[in-house]
């Protein structure tokens, strides 16, 4: 089925193929291709090699119609030579040209040898040539030229992750494509084929590492049993450069070593760690290392033995120091006590921590300092700790954002916070970062992320984390030629939809910088009068603090004084009511209700608006997809069409819920043209789900 997917072979399409179809070109367009391609050298000596080969064969054959003649010495007349210095005599006169591009770093060149044309698709070490062949297979499928190509690509970031939340009974915590892609049961035995088209897809874009477990981990993920079947996964996963990594629990020295503490300064429980360090690099010469969440929603820590996050993370780095590995401890931390503002935990817990770690330790910091909403300011991490490598985590699976039902393409949003200055211009998120780490939307789902639009955020976070100057519309049109035609009539429309979906979702969702309204639990619907609890910032009133007289957190310098986290040129424009950007603005002040917004409306009225905005918007999605049957096929279009009116459905639901109960608590009038909310408020807070998908379990 993976073959028939990408060889362009006419069928129902159902989207396992991703942005790997090589579907057959205009005929013209092929035989330009292939009169150009026809004859390829490619070694075939090693594992990484014989991947590259066999993709560019499938590429090619499934594009131009005509399979490629391969060869492993230099044809008479190669029109295609891929390789490296070491494999290739022909790419041999480069190595010094190739050594500037680093390990992974490739070069595309149109040029002549012997009087003939020939491209190059040349790199320093292998993994650099399979990542140059799928930038070539992505040029083709969607029509580019060849004529005078030169393209010189390194990645701006080392580590370029996925996060599995997938738990070892087959449960993916807030995941919506069905249950885990690994089958521990069949594993270490069974190699399935879908983790090879996984590996394939996650090359495609330059993703070099995955974490198998969920960060609130099972200490069996590190038994003997368990680390084989992680092995047998590596081992498919290396020939296309992919680190497998593991979500540790910090007390598995208790309950898997039967110690009686896991403190990190004690010497048995170093032991510990540097044995099953061994042990694992004993099984997977090339482990990437450990993520780690403790002392976060009741997972344990070192704090548990009033030692600090340094103090845990580096016994760990200590461990992993003589095999190289890496450990990305999290900053995504709760205090036991309700702090005054949650938005400022991370930053009092990790700033004054600042050169402390090994240096193989990565802080893993979440974009935004709440929890991956619809919109946040950057975290203030990213500006306050240059002596400690970071990455940002952002979320691939829709947790917030109407799950894998809604259309909600999450490129706009990677971009809005790598672009954002954490201190004055010229300084940005990206540039602080040594890695991004996604939190993955794949599952078991033959679309493998739930819907056939949710593929385009992994594809724009593998894309984004090799280099974060991309724009996220470019990666947009990429994808939707690649995923459905590279037809300009197809691509514009699709990628219209896409570029406004996100913004749609946070109108009819949290606009205005409102965060955390969602229901309590399964976070799925709307919940701002969510209340009460074991915890008050578990709770949407703790957030908007909506009442008569205005909405929105001061977090002023008058109120948390969170801005003071901030460099003090940030500080002083998200804490002035005059210069805040207006998407953020109930972030960061309390706001009162006659406000006059940029648009000249009140601050009510303009709320109420945005919310029927995304409404619209959602609309307007609709009518832009329908207008496309019949240049996509049945099939996804079908699906799409109906996930449309699923997500139209519950963007008018977000929005209704959301205007009477804010309504209730203002007392103010709707807006002239604005229609009532079709139910009384009590209605919508009587609304149960229990089957909602994504729960916290």
């Amino acid at each position: 089925m993976a073959l028939l997917a990408c060889t362009g072979t006419v069928h129902a399409e159902d989207g396992y193929a991703l942005w790997m179809r090589y579907a057959p070109l205009e005929p013209a367009l092929a035989a330009d291709y292939h009169t150009r391609l026809a004859e390829v050298v490619a070694p075939d000596q090693t594992p990484i090699q014989r991947a590259a080969r066999e993709e560019l064969e499938r590429g090619l054959t499934g594009l131009t119609g005509s399979a490629p003649r391969m060869h492993v010495a230099p044809a008479i007349k190669p029109s295609l030579v891929i390789g490296t210095p070491q494999s290739s005599t022909l790419i041999a006169p480069l190595r010094q040209e190739l050594g500037a591009l680093g390990d992974e770093g490739y070069l595309l060149r149109q040029t002549r040898i012997d009087g003939r044309e020939v491209m190059l698709v040349a790199a320093r070490r292998d993994i650099g040539v399979l990542y140059g062949v799928f930038h070539l297979l992505r040029l083709l499928q969607t029509g580019a030229s060849l004529d005078a190509l030169e393209v010189r690509e390194s990645p701006r970031m080392r580590l370029r992750v996925l996060n599995h939340w997938d738990n070892l009974d087959g449960h993916v915590e807030r995941g919506y494509a069905g249950h885990s892609l690994w089958d521990w049961q069949t594993l270490p035995e069974w190699h399935d084929p879908r983790y090879t088209d996984y590996a394939r897809a996650n090359a495609a874009v330059g993703i070099n590492g995955t974490v198998l477990n969920n960060v609130n981990a099972n200490a069996q993920s590190l038994a003997p049993d368990y680390l084989a079947k992680a092995a047998t996964l590596a081992d498919m996963f290396r020939p296309y450069g992919i680190r497998v990594y593991l979500s540790v629990r910090f007390s598995a020295p208790i309950e898997l070593g039967g110690l009686k503490t896991a403190d990190p300064r004690d010497p048995d429980v170093q032991r510990w760690w540097q044995h099953k360090a061994d042990e694992i690099y004993a099984r997977i010469p090339d482990f990437g290392g450990f993520l780690v969440k403790a002392n976060s929603e009741g997972q344990p820590g070192p704090q548990d033995y009033g030692r600090s996050h340094a103090d845990g993370a580096n016994l760990l780095a200590d461990a992993l120091a003589p095999h190289g590995g890496v450990v990305m401890w999290r900053a995504f931390v709760y205090a036991h006590d309700v702090p005054a503002d949650r938005a400022t935990q991370a930053y009092t817990e990790f700033a004054g921590l600042d050169g402390t770690f090994r240096p193989k330790v990565i802080l893993q910091v979440k974009n935004g300092p709440i929890d991956f909403q619809p919109r946040e300011p950057f975290h203030p991490l990213f500006g306050a700790m240059p002596r400690t490598p970071l990455m940002m985590e952002v979320q691939i699976t829709k947790e917030y954002l109407g799950f894998a039902t809604h259309l909600v393409y999450l490129g706009p949003l990677y971009e809005e916070v790598l672009q954002s200055h954490t201190r004055g211009p010229g300084a940005t998120v990206a540039q602080a970062l040594t890695g991004m780490a996604g939190v993955a939307n794949i599952g078991a789902d033959r679309t493998w992320s739930g819907s056939h639009f949710d593929p385009a955020n992994w594809y724009a976070f593998g894309r984004l984390a090799w280099n974060p100057q991309q724009s996220a519309r470019a990666i947009a049109t990429d994808w939707a030629a690649m995923t459905f035609s590279p037809d300009p009539a197809v691509v514009q429309p699709i990628v219209g939809m896409m570029m406004a979906s996100r913004e749609a979702a946070v109108n009819y969702m949290t606009p205005l910088g409102l965060h955390h309204l969602m229901a309590r639990g399964h976070h799925y619907g709307p919940g701002p009068w969510v209340d009460g609890g074991p915890r008050a910032d578990w709770t949407s009133v703790y957030y908007h603090r909506a009442d008569r007289d205005g909405i929105g957190f001061d977090r002023t310098a008058r109120g948390s004084n969170a801005v003071g986290q901030y460099a003090p040129d940030v500080a002083a424009r998200y804490g002035d009511l005059a210069r805040v950007p207006e998407p953020l603005l109930l972030w960061f002040h309390h706001v009162p209700w006659e406000h006059r917004m940029a648009s000249g409306k009140t601050l009510w009225d303009e709320l109420v608006g945005r919310y029927s905005q995304g409404v619209r918007q959602v609309q307007d999605m609709q009518a832009t997809w329908a207008s496309l049957g019949g240049r996509v096929d049945p099939q996804r279009h079908a699906q799409v069409t109906a996930f449309l009116r699923i997500q139209l459905r519950e963007a008018q639901w977000w929005r209704d819920a959301s205007v009477a109960y804010f309504q209730s608590v203002s007392g103010r009038r709707l807006p002239a043209g604005e229609s009532a909310p079709p139910h009384p408020l009590g209605w919508y807070q009587r609304l149960q789900f229990p089957s909602a998908p994504g729960d916290g379990k």
